[in-house]
């Protein structure tokens, strides 16, 4: 455990005029608090609280802060009240822990409708002080660090709300050091094996290529002292996590991963800046689409940096961040920096951001009537999002998160603007509504009378103003159709587990979920905004249906006559879980599609053909085959390996076919028999893991039309 001398220690580093004695007091009442508590891993509990307030040294956090930290816990789980923490230390300082608190009393993890409500709170409590969520969120870092304590089912439960909440929290806040560190202390208990491999290929290809960040980070530094830049370069490769993240967000191998290793030029002036831009451009050429100007555009957190993406001789591509030490400061610590200090007084950085500004600015969109999950929704996109800066016709400035449309545009501007949108231009140039802005782009926004929100929209969307926008609208515009289909869903659902979905138990379900009544509970089934089992669970909650029972064949699709059956499209083999329509066949029944099958476009003047279909809730046998494009090595093993790892997954293969022999690699099409959409997840990480596999990706072919499937309903 960090002694009080040593903690003093590092705050006096920073903080010359600290409270020294106050600190103190806070550290012996802690301990004294906590004393006779210990931790999972036999440790004194206090170490936990000290270790906290050691993590926001390193953020150069005033002495309130530091205080909140080593008392954070006494409130919640020793005899001490608010109202000695008052007495002792002051006003603010009880503020915080009792903020802290309450935070530590929201679960985060429970089910979806009490998680939206909850991180709602979150943020009014963040609101108040934005403090209390930097002590949150080092708490949570140093139980991360420390979660192997854990029993086994604790850690994945802790992991999956860091790597949902805490890490996009954190990132969103600009502290992009402890984003990164959240996410891969989560990712080493979600997906060791997945990590365990990244780490390995980067251990290989070091093997191979030598020391490639000290041989960037070397000619970088030549070439700015050249120029005559005086600046300070960083290199490194980057986290496991974030490798994982590109490599499913491209859907290629680590092998074809280019991007791997990260770059910071840090330089003494906004004017270097630029001009080691100029140096590095001449040096290296720059990869097209990968530029962007932080620095003159800023993000809402305050993050300034220049981003450029280039490409060495031998092909590889490194990513470049460039910035003054300032914008740097900013960059590692975010809204933090708006507490800082240094030598004893708050630091003046002028691109800090004022936390009240910023916490208006994320909530000021949503309604206090807005749905829980729309909010929770719109706010973890916002965490997510980096951001593209778009003009008017008119020459405003329109922020919008990456991947945004023309969609989105609208509805920035205003919600009516939005709902009669029916076309839009880019440069000029007229775009399909999915196409995706980018920076400095002028959208100008095509609208027409009678035009209302189309469904497909909210596959275009990405904004969550856009999309609780859409949802509302059609909503009401499908209300009865939507309606007619919950009430089917419903039925199946209580059936399935030998209840009545009666208009009693659906008001009941309504009070639970917080809706108006039962018909805005079948709409909201109907509209796939609910799933059936959430219904069920809001009115027996203890009711569960037997996970050993699955889903009869001649019941798997909801939403089909008495008498209709049913078979998959071979075109782009559905599976349950997953998102479907149903065409129908005169003699031949309903062929089910995959809602993004290319396919569907043919019958799109055809829409008395078209079924609203849901897959069941209930657990389905691995009878739905899909065909997986595996691209593997070709050496002595490796495709027995392939076959036992499917096997592990619980998955049978059912046919096998060679594609392409190459003397180093083998492309093969492998049909596997799977449960669920979840089910296909599983496999396809398990082989993406793989060192031997090249590239695995589900495997669609528009022109294998019809339907086909291995039962007959």
């Amino acid at each position: 455990m960090i002694a009080v001398d040593d903690l003093i220690t590092l705050v006096r580093h920073y903080n010359p005029r600290t409270d020294e004695a106050l600190i103190r007091a806070a550290y012996d009442f802690g301990r004294a608090m906590h004393e006779g508590q210990f931790r999972h891993s036999g440790e004194p509990y206090f170490t936990h609280p000290v270790a906290v307030a050691a993590i926001l040294t390193e953020q150069r956090l005033d002495d309130a802060t530091i205080i909140t930290a080593l008392l954070h816990d006494t409130i919640e789980d020793t005899k001490a009240s608010y109202r000695i923490v008052e007495e002792k230390f002051g006003r603010e300082v009880a503020d915080l822990v009792d903020g802290v608190t309450k935070l530590t009393n929201l679960q985060l993890s429970s089910s979806e409708t009490k998680q939206a409500e909850n991180f709602r709170k979150l943020f009014m409590a963040m609101s108040k002080d934005l403090r209390v969520i930097l002590v949150k969120l080092a708490d949570r870092l140093h139980n991360m660090r420390t979660i192997k304590a854990m029993r086994p089912e604790k850690q994945a439960q802790k992991a999956r709300e860091t790597m949902d909440i805490y890490a996009p929290l954190a990132g969103r806040m600009g502290m992009q050091w402890m984003r990164e560190e959240l996410e891969d202390l989560a990712f080493r208990v979600l997906n060791p094996e997945a990590r365990a491999s990244i780490i390995r290929r980067f251990i290989t290809l070091q093997r191979e290529t030598g020391d490639v960040v000290e041989r960037i980070t070397s000619d970088m530094r030549h070439e700015l002292d050249k120029a005559g830049i005086e600046a300070d370069v960083f290199g490194r490769a980057k986290k496991p996590y974030s490798i994982w993240r590109k490599m499913q967000e491209k859907e290629m191998g680590f092998s074809r991963l280019s991007d791997i290793y990260g770059f910071r030029v840090i330089t003494r002036s906004e004017n270097d800046c630029y001009r080691a831009l100029g140096a590095i451009h001449q040096r290296w050429r720059a990869v097209p689409g990968r530029f962007k100007d932080y620095i003159s555009q800023p993000k809402s957190n305050g993050y300034r940096s220049i981003h450029t993406t280039v490409s060495g001789r031998d092909g590889k591509r490194v990513e470049v961040q460039i910035r003054t030490q300032a914008m740097h400061d900013v960059a590692e610590t975010g809204v933090a920096a708006h507490w800082s200090y240094r030598d004893g007084v708050r630091t003046e950085n002028p691109f800090a951001v004022d936390p009240a500004k910023w916490i208006s600015s994320m909530s000021e969109q949503f309604d206090a009537e807005e749905d829980h999950e729309d909010f929770l929704e719109a706010v973890k996109l916002e965490m997510y999002a980096d951001q593209v800066f778009c003009f008017t016709p008119k020459g405003d400035v329109i922020k919008l998160p990456r991947g945004a449309t023309p969609i989105d545009f609208a509805y920035a501007i205003h919600t009516r603007i939005g709902h009669a949108c029916v076309g839009a231009k880019v440069d000029g140039m007229r775009v399909p509504l999915w196409t995706r802005v980018k920076n400095g782009q002028s959208v100008e926004v095509i609208t027409a009378d009678g035009q209302t929100p189309q469904a497909t929209w909210l596959d275009i969307a990405t904004t969550g103003k856009a999309r609780a926008a859409i949802r509302r609208a059609l909503r009401e515009l499908d209300r009865g159709r939507y309606i007619k289909l919950g009430r089917e869903l419903a039925r199946s659902a209580f059936e399935h587990v030998g209840k009545k979905a009666t208009d009693k138990a659906l008001e009941a379900a309504a009070r639970t979920l917080r809706l108006r009544d039962a018909d805005e509970v079948r709409a909201r089934l109907g509209s796939a905004e609910l799933t059936a089992q959430q219904v069920l669970n809001a009115v027996y909650p203890d009711l569960a249906p037997d996970p050993s029972d699955e889903v009869a064949r001649d019941r798997a699709v909801i939403g089909l006559e008495a008498d209709q059956s049913f078979e998959r499209a071979r075109c782009c083999q559905p599976l349950p879980g997953e998102r479907i329509v149903g065409i129908t066949y005169r003699g031949r029944g309903v062929v089910i599609h995959a809602i993004d099958c290319e396919t569907l476009s043919q019958y799109d003047s055809q829409p008395g053909r078209w079924m609203d279909l849901h897959w069941h809730t209930g657990t389905h046998p691995a009878a739905y085959d899909v065909t997986l494009d595996l691209t593997i090595g070709n050496d002595a093993g490796v495709l027995g390996r392939i076959c036992t790892l499917i096997g592990e997954q619980k998955a049978n293969i059912s046919d096998l076919t060679f594609v392409d022999r190459k003397p180093d690699f083998y492309r093969l099409l492998v049909d596997v028999e799977l449960r669920d959409a979840e089910h296909l997840h599983g496999v396809l990480s398990a082989l993406d893991a793989e060192s031997d596999v090249a590239a695995v990706e589900r495997y669609r072919d528009p022109s294998r039309t019809g339907g086909g499937m291995n039962h007959e309903p």
